[in-house]
């Protein structure tokens, strides 16, 4: 989804006015959620009846949508502007701004850790700790995607108002506090609560960085910098279920979630503080 992600988000934000550059953020980025939400309704209703070969069909068929993205969406008048005349232009133009290159690659692993961290495992948790079945976990996956669908447009709208960074960690406060109700409890509607504002946080953070990594990104290489910075994310944070589930014989699956997002939550926001911040920043030079 990285190279993906970086391209089509980048195309969508040239495109956007300034003033809808935060909400449409967001709306973007709860492409995840919606897709990882659409997928638990399909575990819950098209797996058991038809089994994994549908699921892969239906899987696979949103991907037919390129098909009508390469031949029918034009080119922002960004891109056509700042377009760099080669591929080793554009390399040269991301390699005289390493260091905020190499700062978006630290922002996004960080941010993966928060993600994936948060999500991966949970279901595997409800189920072997907290003994719930299938249609419980499955519907409070469900739950908690409608969660982060919500926070992310909410907080990318709030961060034209707010600000990108301040969005950013407000979102993560959120998530934050939410860390007792979300592993430590285990009643199943105060759980669920915990999981849904827990999304919220998350995926609010992440529904600021489409517009985030392009406004911090130079005009000749925003198509390649966010998208290759997500991808060295991705790489980099590859280990974080190895290495929460190897916290477990130390702490307990709960205690490993919890003190792992707790780290990962101050450091980044701690990063983030630290960060530059262009909201508003125009793409065409006028």
């Amino acid at each position: 989804m990285g190279g993906e992600w970086g391209v089509g988000a980048s195309l969508a934000m040239e495109s956007a006015p300034q003033k809808w550059r935060g909400i449409l953020s967001g709306i973007v980025q709860s492409g995840y959620s919606i897709g990882y939400l659409l997928a638990a309704v399909a575990a819950q209703f098209v797996l058991p009846t038809l089994g994994w070969r549908a699921m892969f069909w239906v899987g696979g068929a949103p991907a037919l949508l390129a098909f009508y993205i390469r031949w029918r969406v034009k080119e922002s008048v960004a891109w056509q502007q700042h377009r760099a005349p080669t591929v080793g232009a554009i390399i040269r133009t991301a390699s005289g701004h390493w260091k905020t290159f190499a700062y978006l690659v630290l922002m996004m692993t960080l941010m993966m850790f928060l993600s994936h961290g948060t999500q991966d495992l949970y279901p595997d948790f409800l189920k072997t700790v907290r003994g719930f079945n299938l249609n419980t976990v499955a519907a409070l996956v469900i739950l908690f995607n409608i969660g982060a669908v919500l926070g992310a447009v909410l907080f990318g709208h709030l961060s034209e108002k707010w600000g990108r960074r301040r969005s950013m960690i407000t979102a993560l406060m959120v998530a934050l506090v939410m860390i007792p109700l979300w592993v430590f409890v285990g009643i199943l509607p105060a759980l669920a609560v915990g999981a849904f504002i827990m999304q919220v946080g998350v995926q609010g953070a992440w529904g600021i960085i489409p517009a985030h990594l392009n406004e911090l990104s130079p005009d000749a290489a925003r198509g390649l910098m966010p998208g290759f910075a997500y991808q060295l994310g991705i790489l980099i944070a590859a280990p974080v279920n190895n290495i929460v589930y190897g916290l477990r014989s130390v702490l307990g699956y709960a205690g490993a979630l919890a003190a792992f997002q707790t780290v990962n939550i101050l450091l980044l926001t701690t990063v983030i503080m630290l960060g530059k911040e262009r909201k508003g920043r125009s793409f065409t030079g006028e």
